[in-house]
Order: C-alpha cells, then sequence, then structure tokens
C-alpha cells in the first residue's frame, strides 16, 4: 500500500514537472514557394531588381485549403502543448497599428527595411516559425498529400529542423485530414529538435546582429575610432557587449572608423518580467548607455526585424 502511494505521488510530481517546462511560442505561415507557386504574392522593384514578396493577407482570405492546413497544424501543436499565435490575428493587428501610426508604403522602389515575415514576427514575438509547404497528389479517385514542414528560428532564420513525407492515398479530398495523415508520424522527432533548440537558447541566448554605423558629417564629429578616456568608441561597445550578452558570446565579424558588425550576438531570452527579448529591446540598452555622460553621443536605432538591429551614431 505504501508502495503505491508512493508510486501515485512521484507520479504526480513528475506530471507537475512536465507542465511547468516552458515551451516555445510558435506561428504557423504558407512558405514563400507555396505563396508564390499559388500566385500569393506582390512583386516589389528593389535597387531595379524586381523581387516577389508573399502576400499572407490574399492568401488567408482566398485559399479555404491554407485555413485549413494552418488550423490542423496548430491543432496537432496544441495538443503537444505547445503555445501558438494566430498568423491571421497578428496580421490584423498588424494593420491596425499601421493605420493608428498613420504609416505609409514607399511606392518609389526603396529598399525593404523588413520583409513580410519579419514584420509578422516581430509583431508577434514569437521564438519559432513552422513554414508549411504541401502539394496535392492524385491517383484516380484517391488523394494524397506531400508536405515540407520547417522550423526557422524568428529572430535569426537560420533552420532549426525539417520534416517531409507524402502520405498514403486517401478517398478524403480535405486539406486538412490529408495533412494530418502524412504529418503524424513525424511529429515527435520534429518536436523535439524545436524543443532542443529552444532549451539552447535558455542556455546560451537569443542569437542576433547588431550593426553599427554612423552619420556621415555628423555634428559631433563622432565616428568608431573617438576616444573616451583614451578608448576608442568601438572598444568600449564591445566591452558593454562582454558584459551585457549571455556568457560574453558575441564576434566582432567587420570594423572601421565608420561601421562596425557584430554577430552572433547572445542575449538572454526573457527579461527580469519574463518578457522576450529582441533586438530592438537590447540595442536600445546600448543606446541609452551611449547618450549619457560621459558619452553623450546623439544616436537613433532602427529595427530589422526580431533579430537584427542597427544604431547610428552622430545625430538623432
Amino acid at each position: 500500500m505504501k508502495k503505491s502511494i508512493f508510486t501515485i505521488v512521484l507520479a504526480c510530481v513528475a506530471l507537475i514537472a512536465s507542465a511547468q517546462i516552458k515551451k516555445p511560442e510558435l506561428m504557423v505561415v504558407p512558405s514563400d514557394v507555396w505563396c508564390i507557386t499559388n500566385g500569393y504574392y506582390t512583386e516589389v522593384e528593389n535597387m531595379g531588381m524586381t523581387t516577389k514578396v508573399p502576400n499572407y493577407k490574399q492568401a488567408l482570405q482566398e485559399n479555404m485549403g491554407l485555413k485549413l492546413a494552418i488550423a490542423k497544424l496548430n491543432d496537432l501543436m496544441a495538443e503537444r502543448q505547445f503555445p501558438l499565435i494566430s498568423l491571421e490575428q497578428t496580421i490584423k493587428n498588424l494593420e491596425q497599428r499601421r493605420m493608428e501610426d498613420n504609416m505609409t508604403v514607399s511606392k518609389a522602389g526603396n529598399e525593404l527595411a523588413e520583409s513580410p515575415l519579419d514584420e509578422v514576427a516581430r509583431m508577434a514575438k514569437c521564438d519559432i516559425i513552422l513554414e508549411l509547404s504541401w502539394e496535392m497528389k492524385d491517383f484516380g479517385p484517391k488523394h494524397s498529400l506531400a508536405y515540407i514542414l520547417e522550423g526557422r528560428d524568428a529572430y535569426t532564420g537560420k533552420s532549426i529542423g525539417a520534416a517531409s513525407g507524402t502520405g498514403a492515398p486517401s478517398i478524403s479530398a480535405d486539406v486538412d485530414v490529408l495533412l494530418e495523415e502524412a504529418i503524424v508520424a513525424n511529429m515527435d522527432n520534429f518536436n523535439n529538435r524545436l524543443m532542443d533548440h529552444f532549451q539552447e537558447m535558455q542556455d546560451i541566448g537569443r542569437e542576433i546582429i547588431l550593426d553599427i554605423k554612423v552619420f556621415a558629417n555628423n555634428e559631433r564629429g563622432i565616428d568608431l575610432e573617438s576616444e573616451f578616456d583614451g578608448e576608442e568608441l568601438v572598444d568600449i561597445i564591445e566591452n558593454w557587449l562582454q558584459v551585457n550578452t549571455v556568457q560574453g558570446r558575441f564576434s566582432r565579424q567587420y570594423s572601421s572608423e565608420n561601421v562596425a558588425n557584430f554577430t552572433q550576438v547572445r542575449i538572454p531570452t526573457y527579461d527580469e518580467r519574463g518578457r522576450a527579448i529582441d533586438a530592438n529591446g537590447f540595442a536600445k540598452q546600448l543606446s541609452k548607455m551611449l547618450k549619457q555622460a560621459p558619452y553623450n553621443i546623439p544616436n537613433k536605432v532602427l529595427v530589422k526585424g526580431l533579430g537584427r538591429a542597427v544604431i547610428i551614431l552622430g545625430e538623432k
């Protein structure tokens, strides 16, 4: 009897511990290939080149199969207790914010600061993007679905892992049914790769890119070789990164008097209030330090998605 009670207690403790394990927040999006193949894209002129940019809003409004596929994948991930963020709701929130901020979009062919995926990810602040592609295959009266599901770090865009396959032929022609039949066998291995990546982020921080630039002919005459108490500004910035990154992890890829590129910058996953930190929030901390004495350097922070920020020195 005592042994049985002890076993039950251990099982309860294990269940509570499992429930307390923090999991990454996910967002399911159609892949660029799927959007372009199905005609859901806009063409943007960028420095004389035409680029096809996925149009998520159009795809969600016009393709019921996409909505069913995303809903089914959301269900499969929710069953495994992954927190999910809605692509459709995020797009609506983004449009609302644009209206409130009275933002305009250039039609003059200027370079886009962010891709649509970067913009959506930054608005949602998810941890991992799940990019889904699929194609229906017909075998007489039966149908099957070939799919590719790739997990990407929302901050770096780097691939975390992928699952792919083709489901067995079925009488059903519903995308959600065929997707579940095709994908369910590979879900656990795929989810394990997502969790391994997220655990790595907890251990050594999120990875971002930080660029430091200088306004030409700025009033202060500041550049990255300017000295403060005999120490060059670029070295002062590097010392700050050494203290404020996780385990002092970062690399100075390139530097000159006007530019410094820092890659593999590992920042804390969350702040002291449990809120996710992105490249913009981290860069603002450095920006604030540079604006204060003894440096008093005016600067501005530009957002380039969740995982990249640029600080421009010399002017606001």
